[in-house]
């Protein structure tokens, strides 16, 4: 709060960067705080302007969707033009929750305009997503992005261009080397107002501009794309379209992230261990922490999109190679880089969030979960182990630390975990009723009545005659609920 920027969102001065995990943070602050006499209201708010903010901004790619890495000025208006997969994935899933927790269009259309532009532009033809396009284009930072107004006027009819033109400030200086890259500058109902149109009338104007200019954008000579597959930034991506997916009942976004996890456990997966880096059509490099973590999060993410036994399986399996290769056994926590890894000089072990989320916060959030779910001690027991070797950093920097100080939220408030069983398109069903819902500390597992080769604490909420629903918090679960409406009375009891 101290950091933040009030008026155009964000914390700091330029250059500003999302730093999505707080953001995320926000949001679930304010949630914990929502039914009582005084909810955290300014969390909130701080949350969903800076949302607001980046998404009206140059930031954002208002043409083609997705964010940008930085902007170089605090009103989000020019940026570094380079888009990464590992910013988008993160931003995906927050925007996505912002969209559930608020009812808002914009959240909900940046979402899908993020998601869409990860599968268009960044999604291998043979399934798993690409790392970055770059900031440059025939030599010259920005140029794939920006415009001219009679460029402009020459694609658009007479509505379509002075909606967007006022919108996106074509009526204005040029913002950019001469030229103009989009940023919103009046909201769309005062453009409405004076263009004499209804909001709907404006939007669906604004709307038919944008497809337009992309596109005539997507003729133009394209930024370099790194087309390297890395693991750790596909997880991030996985966890971001799954819960696009949740939000948006969107099941392309499953899809897709499936073929994402398929393509990484068949070229990245050997011999019980992960590589780091496709290329080419070769995976090199033993894994790090970041990608058994990120990854192993992906997957209990995409579950609770879609269930599927061996993605369950799988993260189990990175949780224990995590534990048998990165964990510190004396003090907590989690190294870098595995036990067999080339030997270093000094073995790392980091603890803060930077442009992606620390690997021990990620880590022990994985290892939570995925206790309660399994009811499997150890798995606690390091996530603990992991928060108090990093306690004394929480404590000096706790902004830097909201990964692992969710984690911590999770460790001393269970989250409940919902077991639904039942027919397939009976479970999926309640599923959608409670992806309504913005609970971030509740899992929700839609399990098929013939789902096999279940794990024993998974086996044990047995199917009924019909549908029914376990609510598990901790080590205790409930009887088996019958009706949706039964089920949501208990959520409401105890959230």
């Amino acid at each position: 709060q101290r950091d933040f920027d009030g008026r155009f969102g964000g914390f700091g001065d330029a250059p500003k960067f999302p730093h999505p995990m707080n953001l995320e943070f926000l949001l679930r602050t304010w949630r914990a705080t929502a039914d009582d006499d005084q909810p955290d209201l300014q969390a909130l708010y701080m949350a969903t302007l800076t949302l607001t903010r980046m998404a009206e901004g140059g930031l954002y790619d208002q043409v083609g969707g997705g964010f940008c890495r930085y902007s170089v000025d605090p009103y989000w208006m020019i940026p570094h033009f380079e888009k990464m997969l590992y910013d988008n994935g993160q931003l995906l899933a927050v925007s996505a929750q912002a969209a559930v927790a608020t009812g808002d269009a914009l959240f909900r259309r940046v979402a899908q305009e993020t998601a869409d532009w990860i599968l268009r532009d960044l999604a291998n033809p043979a399934g798993a997503y690409y790392s970055t396009l770059d900031a440059d284009s025939e030599g010259h930072e920005g140029k794939f992005y920006v415009w001219t107004p009679d460029e402009v006027r020459g694609l658009l009819d007479e509505r379509e261009y002075a909606v967007l033109a006022r919108r996106f400030g074509l009526d204005r200086d040029a913002n950019f080397e001469g030229r103009w890259h989009l940023h919103a500058f009046e909201p769309l109902e005062k453009v409405a107002e004076a263009a004499g149109l209804q909001s709907d009338e404006a939007e669906a104007a604004l709307d038919s501009a944008r497809a337009k200019l992309l596109a005539v954008r997507n003729r133009r000579v394209w930024p370099g794309r790194d087309e390297k597959i890395l693991t750790s930034w596909n997880g991030l991506a996985i966890a971001g379209l799954a819960a696009a997916a949740r939000a948006l009942d969107r099941a392309d976004y499953v899809d897709s992230a499936a073929r994402a996890v398929a393509f990484l456990r068949e070229h990245s997966w050997f011999d019980g261990r992960l590589l780091a880096v496709h290329k080419d059509g070769r995976s090199r490099f033993p894994a790090y922490l970041d990608d058994h973590a990120f990854l192993a999060w992906g997957l209990l993410e995409l579950l609770q999109a879609r269930w599927h036994g061996p993605w369950l399986a799988w993260a189990i399996e990175l949780a224990e190679t995590m534990l048998a290769h990165f964990e510190d056994q004396e003090t907590g926590g989690f190294y870098f880089t595995a036990d067999d890894h080339e030997s270093l000089i000094l073995r790392p072990k980091t603890f803060g969030d930077d442009a992606t989320p620390a690997g021990n916060g990620v880590a022990a959030r994985v290892l939570l979960r995925l206790g309660y779910l399994l009811a499997e001690p150890r798995y606690l027991d390091a996530a603990e182990r992991t928060l108090r070797a990093a306690w004394s950093l929480v404590e000096r920097y706790p902004h830097g630390h909201t990964s692992l100080l969710m984690a911590l939220d999770e460790l001393t408030e269970p989250p409940a975990i919902v077991v639904l069983r039942g027919a397939a398109d009976d479970v999926a069903v309640w599923r959608a009723e409670l992806d309504k819902l913005y609970e971030p500390a509740r899992m929700v597992l839609a399990v098929p009545a013939d789902a096999a080769d279940l794990p024993a604490a998974l086996a044990d909420k047995r199917p009924q005659a019909g549908t029914v629903a376990y609510v598990c918090r901790g080590t205790t679960c409930s009887a088996p609920l019958a009706t949706l409406g039964e089920l949501i009375r208990s959520l409401k009891s105890h959230p």
